[in-house]
């Protein structure tokens, strides 16, 4: 085997070949261990979350599990939410199990600018000070159902600004004849299990990728046309519909055939 090498400069995730090459580890457990190294902190790694995401079935994504779990990489345990009091399932990823956590770097101090004339250092100019966005104004039946998401989910819990921001976005659902119970229904099924970081980013994503379309024109049809009224014929006496007084179609027919 030849390595075609590249080096990767942004998005590469460092795996150690303890784990690539694992003696104990079936192929299934080290691809998947692989790909939970590789996700960020907060990503869900239940096995309903895995299979959505591979090909291979609940048992066969559980078996690789328990063999990181019991390999080291892998730690779950059941723990009490701080602030909604239910019970979630903690998942924790060792890198290298076993080996001390590698402390977060400290960032550096910006060098000093100095001045090469001079020799001393040149003084820091301020820096202008950005103007905070301004926020839409108050739509309140939009508002109002954003407040009201944490009545039905704790964790959806938003702050004023965070309804101003998405309040434009709930007034474009409504505005597409979306009823409020109908949006707050979508805003919370299918919730991901345990705390949510960022409630406000995830119900905007919701509501800018699920906007429903728009309902397009009813066809304007004509409506039904008025029966014509009843006329006795002059001829037989008998009861018929035409828009004139006057003759049956059958005394019209004996009359023609006698002429």
């Amino acid at each position: 085997m030849i390595h075609i090498r590249h080096r990767h400069d942004t998005n590469f995730t460092v795996v150690g070949n303890h784990l690539a090459q694992h003696p104990d580890l079936s192929a299934v457990a080290i691809g998947l261990g692989v790909y939970i190294q590789s996700l960020p902190d907060g990503a869900s790694v239940g096995i309903k979350d895995l299979t959505r995401r591979f090909k291979e079935g609940e048992i066969t994504i559980a078996r690789a599990l328990k063999e990181l779990e019991t390999a080291g990489y892998l730690q779950r345990s059941r723990e009490r939410d701080d602030r909604t009091g239910r019970i979630v399932t903690r998942t924790r990823w060792y890198d290298r199990p076993g080996a001390e956590p590698t402390p977060a770097p400290t960032p550096a101090p910006a060098p000093a600018k100095v001045d090469l004339v001079k020799r001393r250092p040149v003084a820091q100019q301020p820096v202008p000070r950005e103007e905070p966005t301004p926020l839409p104004p108050v739509d309140q039946p939009a508002a109002d159902l954003l407040a009201g998401l944490r009545r039905r989910d704790p964790r959806l819990w938003l702050s004023e600004t965070d309804v101003r921001r998405l309040s434009p976005a709930v007034r474009t659902w409504l505005d597409r004849g979306i009823g409020p119970g109908r949006i707050a229904l979508t805003l919370t099924g299918s919730l991901p299990i345990g705390a949510i970081s960022w409630p406000a980013r995830l119900l905007g994503y919701r509501l800018r990728n699920w906007l429903p379309p728009a309902l397009p024109a009813r066809p304007t049809t004509p409506g039904p046309t008025a029966p014509l009224p009843f006329q006795t014929c002059g001829g037989c006496e008998r009861v018929f519909r035409a828009a004139d007084p006057g003759r049956c179609r059958d005394c019209r027919q004996m009359a023609g055939q006698a002429a």
